[in-house]
């Protein structure tokens, strides 16, 4: 829960907060529009640095102070609460799919993306109409990739796409799947169109037609591919069930304003009765998703296998955080629909978290094949 936390943890969050209020807050006045300047993203990061918030997300080997899931999920959950665009440039640039990178890949890809000289996406979805998974066949110390990635966020603008891949030998046996580093600019590479997200995300659809990429360009060994692809998934849900309740305490607080102002027909909207029930609702759920947020957290950092409690989270926190703002809005009104209403912008971004890292319902059959195939999970 969040009352147990340490009290090493409990200062970072104090800590957390000052920088929210003594240094977001005032740099947000100089926002105009939805676009941060980068001068504003400059001042953000240096400010992050000097704070240590920085090198949270990076590892000891590149000057980094990593911390530990549960101290990351409640920075992550107290960023979202904060609902500043600003909080997306405080942390710095974390090893991802490469965390795992030597020789070759660590020189040109991990240590460049480190140093903030390169910048990756993960190419995991493939198109509904595909006529087969993106495959490579292996051709000596080559690999020779065809095939698409359908929604890769950040490919327009990444240097490399991780892309997951199903190999094949040179007889057509089967390989296994692996985790390959594939350059943007690659021969055979091509950007079939770029689309933005409601929430304003921005992706592209990849072609790959005979890309041919050396072996050595495999992270880890082919046949490791699903498995490394679904432990950075995991990572990236539990900080989308972070982003979810924190969006969950933002709306709250938000509400609260709301319910105890002054209302034009004379009386505050919280002294309803109706009203109150439908905001009683909103604490409730909330409090429950932080609930699940914290308990995940702490399985996670323990080492056990937290698979499916991080579906169950993902998609719990997720679906509470739909339900929340959109509450939010019938309690506020039409003005909540009109663009650039805070709530209008957390209405886009909530609806958008229950597909990524994978659409909930299929997330709810994975966790039953996990317990009934697998026997993973608890409750």
């Amino acid at each position: 829960m969040p009352e147990l936390l340490s009290k090493e943890i409990i200062a970072v969050r104090d800590a957390a907060e000052t920088f929210v209020n003594d240094v977001l807050r005032p740099l947000e006045a100089e926002l105009e529009g939805d676009v941060v300047p980068d001068v504003l993203r400059d001042k953000v990061r240096s400010s992050s640095q000097e704070a240590g918030f920085f090198y949270k997300t990076q590892p000891i080997e590149f000057g980094g102070r990593p911390a530990g899931v549960l101290e990351l999920t409640m920075l992550r959950e107290l960023w979202a609460q904060a609902n500043s665009p600003l909080t997306n440039y405080i942390f710095g640039p974390g090893p991802g799919i490469l965390h795992a990178a030597d020789g070759e890949l660590k020189t040109n890809y991990l240590d460049p993306v480190m140093r903030g000289e390169k910048r990756g996406a993960f190419g995991f979805t493939e198109p509904d109409t595909a006529k087969r998974p993106s495959w490579a066949r292996i051709d000596g110390d080559i690999l020779i990739i065809n095939g698409q990635k359908s929604y890769v966020t950040g490919g327009a603008t990444a240097d490399f796409v991780s892309a997951l891949i199903n190999v094949e030998n040179a007889d057509g046996s089967k390989a296994g799947t692996a985790m390959v580093v594939i350059d943007r600019d690659a021969d055979g590479v091509t950007i079939e169109r770029e689309f933005a997200s409601m929430e304003g995300g921005g992706h592209v659809s990849m072609m790959f037609n005979n890309v041919r990429v050396p072996i050595s360009h495999v992270i880890g060994k082919i046949g490791e591919g699903m498995p490394r692809a679904l432990d950075n998934i995991g990572n990236v849900r539990l900080m989308i069930s972070a982003q979810a309740t924190g969006i969950c305490m933002w709306v709250s607080d938000f509400l609260e304003r709301h319910l105890i102002a002054p209302h034009r027909t004379g009386i505050p909207l919280g002294e309803r009765e109706g009203i109150r029930i439908r905001y009683a609702d909103i604490r409730i759920e909330t409090y429950v998703a932080r609930s699940a947020l914290y308990r995940t957290a702490r399985i996670a950092e323990s080492s056990d296998n937290d698979v499916n409690e991080t579906i169950a989270t993902k998609v719990f926190c997720t679906e509470i955080a739909g339900r929340v703002v959109d509450m939010a809005v019938q309690l506020v009104g039409g003005q909540a629909l009109v663009k650039g209403h805070p709530l209008e912008s957390a209405y886009r971004k909530v609806r958008s978290l229950r597909l990524m890292e994978g659409a909930n319902d299929l997330l709810r059959i994975n966790l039953v094949k996990g317990r009934l195939e697998l026997h993973k999970g608890r409750l």
